[in-house]
């Protein structure tokens, strides 16, 4: 094996190892000595080095790894110099422009790519399909958050992980949205015809469809964008085929005229699931129905919110024991203004005797109850209306009028022929479109239908057997009623964008008899002519498919299915986890598992984790109306993209989160102390040319039990705390516990770390003579601080990555880092003794705050315990001194009171920890005695003034309850306030008696 540079020269690895490493080495570094020494990017010079080297043979294992090495110093090299990062010694506060740099750097890096170089079990997810028409919002920033969080964390415990991106091609949304903007254009779809339709719609998506993605990129998404999939991709497009091929082959996928949800205005049926009804004001129609044969005395009377229906009614229903109506059971009623038309009058417990008149109208054609009630009994079903919502010609008369418009007519003309009994106001339960807003109308119409029982049980099977695990656990009951009771699916929809059914229809015969089913025109053209002849004509079901069909398809589609030989298939099916919203729950997920469980005989994934809806900060669900819609990118300007994700992340798994501009505050302000954090452990740092500083750092090795036993108190604390945290973190990311290891990390860094050990380091670091200790603070701040990073990483990617790649020594992106090792040493006793130290800390500075001693003064203390506890506190005597703003020099420890003990603030720490501050360290005594007194006798009058309003019985009892409320709060709280004072006074005053 012969290597050939660029410039002529050879060797052989194998042969000569150390000549070829010192070539390689010098090629290195020349390239970046030209990084160093001009502005060419090193990015740029990486191809030119790769290329430089010419392989006459395989590659070997020892060159593969140099060539590695090299490269990814290269690669740290680019990321340093070229401006993608900067350092917090430079920066004052994380810059949010750079986030955009950040991402495209760790893209071009391949970092979001699966990798296979560490092994173990893959952990893939696909992302909900957002629509190609949408705009980012707070919904898709909630499930982009939690699902990065997850890949993130995965990568970094070495799995190959794969989030697989994609659109979805929205058929009803996507084609409303290019029909009105043909119509700002005056130009009809139907004018167009559908192949020129069609063609719009795929410009419209090429300029704009790609508007979504580019968003979500901005929330920081590793999606591997290489594999990124839109619902309409011809891979995708075979895979629908295919199955609903397979689906009609099992007999589950069959035509009929069957009762549908109608939108009018889209022309289209919808799904059950697309229907959202609303309580709104309305009317309810009382009219007569005269029995046949009868006098004038003789009439049943309905009462119904929709008259205009009673043109498709087929009988009337009353019930059995209704002894009101018992007489006209088996004879005829006349429908009102259709000329006589007779409909028989027909008994079913059905009928609720006591809702109404107890009379019911069974229009089968355009009520669902009435449709079952009719096929059951028997009855005819009359369709009234057209697919536009205008009635036919069955309404006679009123054909062609649109319905509302033919309810106010037939009810004015009732009225006239004293048909009309009342009309009075009700609320009822309106059905609307999802989409387009506009009122539902249940219709008969032909569609295709997939059977779903059969499907539903082993979806069902498969939860209860634990295949799959729904989070939260609640869910699981709702999923389980739902597949319970199912209904077959309306799967066809009368629109031109879309999947196109894969069925042809023969010219001449009966569409619902004779029919194709092909994976292609030509398939079909020849299935045709082997059944029909050569000459027989065909063509192809104007509708297409119910989009929720291809999305159905999601999880194994975009991996290659139905190839099941795909290489992404064998790796990557079935995916890990499911993320999405709770309100889809029916939409997508139960039926991409029953999909799942159908195509490939397995489940699409073993965890759904269920996100809940984002509210306002008061609880409201954000509309455009209530004017409370947070517009993430608004967000991300203000705030970060850090700080909105974790803030995010703070939700309960299921839980709706109420989103305020308080808790983006607060988490902003996190990403900064986060920054300044990183900004003193850089300071506090050695030289990087103090070599030696560097090797004393480096020897602390503290995921070893011998290190950490003769760690100084801090230090041993914090990285005991550390481990636990570790500990805790990786369980709850296993367990997708995202809130509670935001809050666990948050109170460590913040509280233990930054407020804590930082503060107590600088008393080895600025105080210390000791270079030994000075250098375990350096290398425990290092090892916590890039732990911390490493654990808040899937959180906040952004600001973590520019922190980690400040840090010394770097030899890989965060983004690629290993997870921090688990079941590392840890002492509790050096826990619970550096506790003990803080609550000491605490009382000493909680008696400087009350006695208002000055910042910058030192006081003397005596610390008096027993021997043990002494022993440990007396070490960190210098630590003690420079929180608590003691004077070194003064600070005693004994196993006894001091003898001035009444001259000084006794402070209890905790169970035989007790320190006495000498009262006159701390303040002028007689100046406080004056000052109190004044103000006792001002929170005296104070107090006596709100005692006096409550004597009042005047107040009492003639003020607003609230008011008086108030007022007893206040009383309550200077009664307080006056006897704290009072005591303090007290204690003062006797201090001045002993001292003279």
């Amino acid at each position: 094996m012969r290597f050939k540079f660029s410039d002529g020269s050879a060797t052989d690895p194998l042969s000569s190892p150390l000549s070829f490493s010192s070539i390689c080495h010098e090629r290195v570094l020349h390239l970046v000595t030209l990084q160093w020494r001009s502005p060419t990017p090193t990015s740029y010079l990486l191809p030119l080095y790769t290329n430089s080297i010419q392989f006459s043979s395989p590659l070997g294992v020892v060159a593969s790894i140099y060539l590695d090495f090299t490269l990814e110093f290269l690669n740290q090299v680019a990321a340093s110099e070229n401006g993608v990062f900067t350092s917090p010694e430079i920066a004052k506060s994380f810059d949010f422009t750079s986030e955009e740099r950040i991402y495209n750097w760790w893209d071009s890096q391949g970092y979001f790519k699966p990798n296979f170089d560490r092994g173990g079990e893959s952990f893939v997810v696909t992302m909900p399909p957002p629509n190609v028409t949408g705009s980012l919002h707070m919904g898709h920033a909630m499930f982009v958050t939690l699902e990065d969080i997850m890949i993130r964390y995965n990568r970094m415990k070495g799995r190959p992980t794969l989030w697989l991106p994609g659109t979805d091609h929205a058929g009803i949304a996507t084609q409303l949205v290019v029909e009105r903007m043909l119509a700002s254009e005056g130009i009809k779809r139907v004018d167009l015809g559908r192949e020129e339709f069609t063609k719009r719609v795929w410009e419209w998506k090429e300029k704009y469809g790609g508007t979504i993605t580019n968003q979500i990129r901005r929330l920081g998404a590793s999606c591997d964008w290489t594999r990124e999939h839109f619902t309409l991709d011809e891979q995708l497009s075979q895979a629908v085929i295919e199955a609903f091929i397979r689906l009609h082959e099992k007999g589950l996928i069959y035509q009929g005229s069957y009762m549908v949800n109608w939108s009018p205005n889209l022309q289209t049926a919808v799904s059950d699931l697309e229907v959202e009804y609303s309580e709104e004001p309305g009317t309810l129609y009382h009219i007569k129905y005269r029995v046949a044969g009868g006098s004038r005395s003789d009439f049943l009377t309905i009462a119904t919110t929709r008259p205009e229906t009673l043109f498709g009614d087929t009988a009337i229903a009353v019930h059995p024991e209704d002894e009101r109506y018992a007489k006209y059971i088996g004879k005829s009623a006349i429908v009102p203004m259709t000329f006589g038309r007779h409909v028989p009058i027909i008994a079913d417990k059905y009928v609720d005797k006591d809702f109404g008149t107890g009379v019911l109208k069974i229009s089968p054609g355009h009520d669902h109850n009435d449709y079952l009630l009719a096929r059951k009994l028997g009855l005819p079903i009359l369709n009234v209306m057209n697919k536009d919502g205008t009635l036919n010609e069955v309404a006679g008369l009123y054909s062609g009028l649109d319905r509302f418009e033919a309810r106010k007519k037939l009810w004015a003309e009732l009225e006239e022929t004293g048909l009309a009994v009342k009309k009075e106001a009700h609320t009822s339960r309106v059905p609307r479109s999802q989409r387009g807003g506009e009122i539902i109308e249940p219709l008969v119409s032909k569609q295709w239908f997939v059977t779903m029982e059969p499907l539903a049980e082993k979806a069902l099977e498969a939860v209860r057997k634990g295949d799959i695990t729904i989070m939260p656990e609640r869910f699981e009951k709702i999923y389980n009623h739902w597949l319970s009771n199912i209904k077959d699916w309306c799967i066809s929809r009368q629109l031109w964008w879309g999947h196109r059914i894969p069925v042809w229809y023969i010219v001449g015969k009966d569409c619902e008899e004779d029919f194709i089913v092909a994976r292609s025109n030509d398939e079909a053209l020849i299935k045709a002519q082997e059944k029909y002849g050569k000459n027989v004509e065909i063509y192809q079901d104007p509708d297409v498919l119910d989009t929720w069909f291809s999305s159905s398809l999601w999880p194994f589609s975009t991996l290659g299915w139905p190839d099941a030989s795909a290489e992404d298939f064998r790796r990557f099916y079935p995916t890990s986890v499911l993320e999405t919203g709770h309100d889809i729950l029916f939409f997508w997920v139960a039926r991409m598992v029953m999909m799942g469980l159908e195509f490939t005989g397995t489940v699409p994934f073993t965890h759904v984790y269920l996100h809940g809806l984002i509210r306002d900060s008061q609880g409201r669900k954000m509309s455009k109306s209530l004017g409370n819609v947070i517009d993430p990118l608004d967000t991300i300007k203000e705030f970060g993209t850090d700080a909105l994700r974790f803030t995010l992340a703070l939700g309960t798994v299921g839980q709706d989160l109420n989103l305020s501009t308080e808790r983006l505050t607060s988490n902003k302000a996190f990403t900064n102390k986060l920054w300044n954090a990183g900004k003193f452990v850089l300071q506090n740092l050695p030289s990087p040319s103090d070599t030696s500083a560097w090797e004393r750092l480096l020897a602390h090795k503290f995921e070893k039990e011998g290190h950490l036993n003769g760690l100084p108190l801090p230090e041993y604390w914090v990285v005991s705390k550390l481990h636990i945290l570790v500990d805790a973190v990786t369980s709850s990311y296993d367990k997708f516990f995202y809130n509670d290891i935001a809050r666990e990390l948050y109170d460590f860094f913040w509280g233990d770390f930054a407020d804590w050990y930082i503060e107590a380091s600088k008393a080895h670091l600025y105080q210390s003579e000791d270079k030994e200790i000075a250098s375990v603070s350096q290398a425990v701040l290092l090892y916590v601080y890039e732990n911390i990073l490493k654990m808040l990483h899937p959180f906040m990617p952004f600001v973590t990555e520019e922190l980690w790649q400040a840090l010394p020594n770097r030899k890989e992106a965060l983004i690629v880092s290993p997870w921090p090792l688990t079941s590392l040493p840890r002492n509790l006793t050096a826990i619970k003794r550096f506790e003990n130290l803080q609550a000491l800390t605490r009382a000493i500075r909680n008696a400087r705050a009350e006695y208002s001693v000055e910042p910058a003064k030192r006081i003397s203390a005596s610390i008096v315990a027993n021997s043990e506890v002494i022993q440990y506190i007396s070490r960190e005597k210098d630590v003690l001194a420079l929180l608590s703003r003691l004077d070194i020099q003064s600070i005693h420890f004994t196993d006894l009171p001091p003898a001035d003990v009444n001259q000084c603030v006794h402070l209890v720490a905790g169970e035989g920890l007790e320190a006495y501050l000498p009262l006159a360290d701390m303040v002028d005594i007689s100046a406080e005695v004056q000052r109190l007194s004044k103000r006792l006798s001002k929170m005296q009058t104070e107090y006596n003034g709100l005692v006096a309003r409550l004597s009042s019985p005047n107040f009492v009892e003639k003020a607003p309850e609230d008011v008086v409320r108030g007022v007893r709060e206040k009383a309550a709280e200077a009664e307080e306030k006056l006897n704290l004072t009072k005591t303090r006074l007290s204690f003062l005053q006797s201090t001045i008696l002993v001292s003279e």
